[in-house]
């Protein structure tokens, strides 16, 4: 599971121990380094490095000689004195944009290198999809979401956060597939590689797809739904998030990366009353929470009255498709029947959340 290289962080440095924590950093975030100790430095390398990591040894020598390097973003100076003051006025002379300090920041500038080799994106829009009672559909049409979107051409990424759920993986076709599932990632902690993850999940109909195998249930840790998640989000596009109804510490942690998070509803009174007091729950850990009605409709339960009745934003109506499991058992994904109804809600709600090809916000 090796990370998309491109050019090598540049250390700057003739401090050995300094030398050493920054190598051991670049190592620890998937990053390959080159390491220039003396000045001048190549004015190439200088500039096509995606970060440039200085010792503060080299302050004053790197800006000196002929003239100093050009400025550029993403310049980093390194020291280990707080209580020098002065390493605040080398950074400015030098044009770094921050002061790192080791040991305390060691975890900030692994990030700090991790993501600039990793060419960040805009975090991805994060959905979550919820079902108001058992049996909702909400996994069907988190994976219709994915589906959509990939066929948008847009970066598609599906989570499967119920461990009890029989696996999305399954409901896409794929249970077969190579690549990873949830139990290789339980025992995650930190940060989460972004490239690595995706490169080694399956990839089934354009979505990469992180679900559960067929074994035993296998706890997931809070921390491990945090980097996983994080990971997910940050080379942008989108994440949809199939979200257990249960509210566990790991189930937290995705409510807390969510974007906004559709409820699905179905169009029954005892369906009614058990969403109710699920939004009640989740109104208080979810930024954007929103109601998806399901059909079949009966007589004054539509989908703007039990929005009204649940006190939520209606997201949008679903009406029954018939042939639906019937296309999922033959190899059809959720979504994929063009002009059906869980086709057109999907298209519509990414229309609106991802106006003129950005990552936007989706508007009510």
């Amino acid at each position: 599971m090796a990370e998309t290289r491109g050019e090598p962080v540049l250390i700057i440095t003739e401090d050995a121990p300094l030398l050493d924590d920054l190598l051991r950093l670049c190592a620890a975030a998937g990053a390959e380094a080159e390491v220039a100790h003396s000045a001048p430095v190549d004015e190439l390398r200088w500039r096509a490095a995606p970060l440039v990591l200085v010792g503060d040894d080299r302050a004053e020598p790197l800006r000196s000689s002929r003239g100093g390097p050009p400025h550029r973003p993403g310049v980093l100076l390194a020291g280990r004195d707080l209580d020098d003051h002065g390493i605040w006025q080398r950074a400015v002379r030098l044009g770094a944009e921050q002061v790192v300090f080791l040991p305390d920041s060691e975890s900030w500038l692994a990030g700090r290198i991790a993501d600039a080799t990793e060419g960040v994106a805009e975090p991805a829009l994060t959905v979550g999809v919820v079902g108001g009672r058992g049996g909702a559909g909400a996994s069907t049409l988190a994976c219709a979401l994915a589906v959509t979107a990939a066929d948008h051409g847009r970066r598609a990424v599906l989570l499967d956060g119920d461990p009890l759920g029989g696996g999305l993986d399954v409901v896409l076709g794929g249970e077969s597939a190579d690549g990873l599932r949830w139990p290789a990632f339980t025992g995650s902690r930190g940060r989460v590689g972004a490239a690595a993850l995706e490169e080694s999940l399956p990839l089934l109909h354009g979505v990469r797809v992180l679900s559960w195998d067929r074994a035993a249930p296998t706890a997931l840790c809070p921390e491990a739904m945090r980097s996983v998640l994080a990971a997910a989000r940050r080379r942008g596009g989108v994440v949809v998030v199939d979200v257990p109804r249960g509210l566990d510490e790991s189930t937290a942690e995705a409510w807390a990366q969510l974007d906004v998070a559709l409820l699905v509803v179905p169009a029954e009174l005892r369906a009614v009353a058990a969403s109710g007091r699920l939004a009640s729950r989740l109104s208080l850990a979810v930024r954007d929470l929103r109601a998806v009605v399901r059909g079949p409709f009966t007589a004054g339960l539509d989908g703007p009255e039990i929005a009204r009745l649940l006190g939520l934003p209606l997201a949008g109506e679903l009406p029954a498709e018939r042939g639906l499991s019937a296309a999922v058992d033959s190899g059809v994904p959720p979504g994929a029947a063009a002009g059906g109804p869980l086709a057109r809600f999907c298209s519509a709600f990414w229309e609106r959340a991802l106006p003129a090809g950005g990552r936007g916000s989706v508007a009510a």
